[in-house]
């Protein structure tokens, strides 16, 4: 999960049209943790200068990331710009950025170009795909003016699930996923919220995951871009234009439901139910024609919209559960509090899921009196 950060007013996004070189950016003085790490970076970026057009001076912040990784801008002469990724290889393993970024290029996706990359220093230099995200583009008031950018999005996901081949990335199998969700009782609930489960509560706790991971394994399998979300998502410098796919890092082989789950029950921005199941009955359709749900598919799944709907639902509480254990993490061990600020939106996700179905009950009444809260009347999509 990325945070971009606004660019300059000099800056450039890549693409653009200009007349002449532009001025160099005013750079935001770039930290480095030790004297060594810059050394080792000044070194590796001193024989691009020349061929890529380089602007050293311009060097600044692009975007902040969850993990270890970050992203520098830096100009070039013709006025475009670069990303360089920071990725320090006792912390971060580039290697699958490198092999997702070719499998997406190869099926058409519009992600970021490595014309640099030096492994044994982490040290990455990529195409600039602008400066904006569709979540600026995005207001929770205005639900119609983001139906365009939402099945835009959904284009792009399918175009990146129907290239997809079994073997290739990681399987997001059973015990992923409960590696994924003993995150929440792990970070969320023991470290932040200071609560020690009795036998009760984590019988409780276990079926329900237990439930979850069925229903989610019951999907078919397709890539998993895993943070499909309009943050990750670059609107287009030229009208018509794809959108960018950033943060892909993480790709996996599994449900089909994770990632349209992830783009519209978002980490950061929410909508009504209306327009969710909008934007999923399109989603659904489309993935029908294209072979990858039902008659047309080889299991005949999700032939049934209400049958698909229901497990994009498990699949985002799985979801839910895990990203609010990562937010308390990202707070307590990372020291990122302001991810943690997010969480309520994910606690009410979950606790509007399980209020639809029987078999959650018993979570949900753990949940309100963990969280001091009210039973859930009615359901909605709302804004936190």
């Amino acid at each position: 999960m990325s945070h971009p950060i606004p660019p300059s007013p000099a800056g450039q996004p890549l693409g653009a049209t200009v007349a002449a070189p532009a001025a160099p950016a005013a750079s935001t003085p770039v930290s480095w943790p030790d004297a060594a790490r810059r050394a080792a970076f000044e070194a590796w970026l001193a024989p691009l200068v020349s061929p890529h057009q380089l602007l050293p001076a311009t060097l600044r912040p692009a975007s902040a990331d969850a993990s270890f990784r970050r992203y520098l801008r830096i100009d070039t002469a013709t006025g475009a710009s670069r990303i360089v990724m920071d990725a320090p290889p006792d912390k971060e393993n580039c290697q699958p950025f490198v092999q997702v970024q070719g499998l997406m290029a190869a099926a058409g996706l519009n992600v970021p170009q490595i014309l640099a990359f030096d492994e044994p220093t982490g040290f990455m230099l990529l195409s600039d795909l602008g400066h904006q995200t569709v979540i600026e583009r995005l207001n929770p008031e205005k639900p119609q003016d983001a139906y365009a950018w939402y099945q835009q999005a959904t284009d792009v996901l399918l175009q990146w699930q129907k290239a997809s081949t079994p073997g290739v990335l990681p399987a997001y199998d059973e015990p992923l996923l409960r590696r994924e969700l003993a995150l929440f009782p792990d970070w969320y609930l023991a470290k932040h919220r200071a609560i020690a489960l009795d036998d009760k509560q984590q019988a409780t706790l276990g079926s329900a995951f237990d439930a979850i991971v069925a229903h989610n394994l019951a999907a078919p399998q397709v890539y998993v871009h895993r943070d499909f979300m309009t943050r990750n998502l670059m609107a287009p410098v030229e009208a018509g234009a794809p959108l960018g796919v950033l943060d892909f890092q993480d790709a996996v082989y599994g449900p089909i439901t994770y990632d349209i789950a992830s783009l519209l029950r978002d980490a950061f921005i929410s909508w009504e139910e209306e327009f969710v199941i909008d934007i999923t009955v399109r989603y659904w359709e489309k993935a029908r024609k294209a072979g990858l749900l039902g008659a047309t598919s080889a299991s005949g799944w999700g032939d049934d919209f209400g049958e698909f709907y229901r497990a994009v639902e498990w699949m985002g509480l799985q979801r839910h559960l895990k990203v609010a254990g990562i937010f308390a993490r990202l707070t307590l061990r990372d020291g990122k509090p302001k991810y943690l600020a997010d969480a309520p939106r994910f606690i009410a996700y979950i606790r509007a899921t399980a209020n639809r179905y029987r078999q959650l009950g018993p979570l949900l009444k753990m949940l309100d009196q963990i969280e001091g809260t009210e039973p859930v009347v009615g359901f909605a999509y709302g804004r936190m």
